[in-house]
């Protein structure tokens, strides 16, 4: 499938929907405790946006990361509540703008720019890994963001928990598109903070964080490998 500008601008179009949906949402103040929580949101997609926009080499990745996370919750909702008009929208609109950016086409655009790839000495093993990470830091970092500051019962302990593991999950991306272990460290971080969280909520509040973790820590499974590796010398 071709036309990769055109499905490069429809997704854009999808995101940029959603950013300023969720912008909207915030400024109007209907449900105030929601405010940090949608605006948190409206980055996440204005971010998705952009990026594409500008053509950075992750882009196609993190905002393909952020159109499977919309596809996870509209079919949680669907499976909750079911196929309700709402989030029947949210699961085909997400799906459409992750689809229009798959494809060895659409990559030649973004990660399969050689620039980049010389810059960091990147050979395609390290590119797919990279993708990968990246893709699952996109579906995980909305998720984190929900939880750390949308309104919700939890102790103490978990609040605690919460505005740190959202500060190294944003720090980790920042580290793993650039390539520093850092950032792999970061995001390690921020799944060990989410599931002791998990540990410490209550049954039925540690789904969230619980899911978080996890797929916080698969996007730093790709490079465990040549870490150990690395380590072993």
């Amino acid at each position: 499938m071709k036309l990769v500008g055109e499905r490069r601008a429809l997704a854009a179009v999808i995101f940029a929907l959603y950013a300023l949906l969720y912008f909207v949402l915030g400024f109007s103040k209907v449900q105030p405790e929601m405010t940090r929580a949608l605006y948190g949101l409206a980055g996440v997609y204005g971010l998705a946006f952009f990026s594409l926009v500008a053509g950075y080499f992750w882009a196609r990745w993190y905002a393909v990361g952020v159109g499977l996370y919309g596809v996870f919750v509209s079919a949680l909702g669907i499976w909750q509540i079911g196929p309700e008009p709402l989030m029947l929208f949210i699961g085909i609109t997400h799906l459409a703008a992750a689809l229009m950016l798959w494809g060895n086409s659409m990559s030649a655009s973004y990660d399969g720019q050689t620039k980049w790839r010389e810059r960091y000495h990147m050979d395609d093993n390290a590119v797919h890994r990279l993708g990968r990470s990246v893709i699952r830091a996109g579906v995980s970092l909305p998720i984190v963001l929900i939880y750390a500051l949308m309104p919700r019962a939890a102790t103490s302990a978990s609040l605690a928990l919460a505005v740190p593991a959202l500060l190294l999950t944003v720090v980790g991306i920042r580290g793993l598109v650039r390539m520093r272990t850092w950032g792999l460290f970061a995001l390690g971080g921020a799944a060990g903070l989410l599931l002791a969280a998990a540990a410490t909520a209550h049954v039925t509040a540690a789904f969230v964080p619980t899911l978080a973790g996890a797929l916080l820590a698969s996007a730093t499974l790709p490079f465990a490998t040549p870490i150990a590796r690395f380590i072993r010398g």
